[in-house]
């Protein structure tokens, strides 16, 4: 039997502005939209941030959330992953509100802080609809805030709900960081670890940084993790690709990437998964379903959303 790769879609994050490309989902319609076209096109799980319908600018109250939860769980069978990382101007009581409120399958969480920097953006972006886009990308003074205390409260307060977590590792020390919270029974196995490649203050996107990623967690974890990657901008797929052939998982979506190919930006989320999916199916391997993503990330199931 085929190996199943599980593919996550970030239908529209807390990066990318609404000027820079049509196809970001900004209001809750479009945001439920985007998530249930990538599960149709084969994404087992939808990572879901919320934004101001009016402004597109990044909204982490409950209240953003439940239109378009309402709809994802009445049309499809997706997990349903909860960011608590929000935005990085955020705090993390702000940030764990929308998974404390509705407690999805799965949350993800930052396992560590690190400068954050979207400022080599505006050498192709140069004109913006809303003012807070041009503030929000040339900032050159992010430090995204995770640190042991944030990362234990996060835990604790997600603890009594069942809900898992896609851990996101930007560099080693975060894997490391995870190891802890292994170590001191704060989280348990199997961890679905999402190592992040490609964005501006995090590890890079060069295939040793790949392997290095891969290699320190299989030492730290050995067979108590399910690795997942994430390529950012252009190294979407060529990462993925990789990781795939490696025994990895997939995660693509506009809050990564809005790029389909070199020099042409993607239409839609469905795009990207069907792109991540013709690679998968090219390797011989098969796309996990949603329930196929339940079984093998240990998950509560999809009618425990509290929507």
């Amino acid at each position: 039997m085929a190996r199943k790769v599980i593919i996550t879609c970030a239908v529209t994050g807390a990066i990318h502005t609404p000027s820079m490309s049509p196809a970001l989902p900004v209001t809750p319609q479009e945001i439920a939209d985007a998530a249930i076209d990538a599960a149709e096109a084969g994404a087992a799980i939808v990572h879901l941030h919320a934004r101001n319908p009016e402004t597109g600018q990044p909204d982490q109250s409950p209240e953003a959330f439940a239109p378009f939860l309402k709809i994802i769980k009445q049309r499809s069978n997706a997990v349903i992953n909860l960011t608590t990382g929000g935005s990085p101007t955020m705090t993390v009581d702000e940030r764990v509100r929308p998974a404390a409120v509705y407690k999805p399958e799965v949350a993800s969480l930052n396992m560590g802080s690190m400068n954050f920097g979207f400022f080599g953006m505006l050498n192709r972006f140069k004109t913006f609809k809303h003012e807070w886009e041009r503030k929000h990308v040339e900032n050159k003074d992010i430090v995204f805030r995770n640190t042991f205390q944030d990362i234990e409260f996060v835990l604790k307060t997600l603890a009594e709900s069942g809900t898992r977590f896609e851990f996101e590792c930007y560099d080693t020390a975060h894997l490391y960081n995870l190891d802890y919270f292994l170590q001191q029974g704060l989280v348990k196995p199997p961890l679905f670890v999402q190592t992040v490649f490609g964005l501006q203050g995090g590890i890079g996107p060069h295939s040793e940084d790949v392997l290095h990623m891969k290699r320190t967690a299989e030492r730290l974890f050995g067979d108590k993790f399910i690795w997942s990657v994430l390529g950012a901008g252009r190294h979407q797929l060529p990462i993925a690709a990789m990781a795939a052939a490696m025994g990895g998982n997939i995660r693509v979506g506009l809050e990564d990437s809005l790029w389909a190919a070199p020099g042409r930006m993607a239409s839609s989320n469905a795009e990207q998964v069907r792109l991540a999916r013709k690679i998968i199916e090219g390797l011989g391997l098969e796309v996990a379903s949603s329930d196929e993503a339940r079984e093998m990330l240990h998950l509560k199931g999809g009618d425990t959303l509290q929507v």
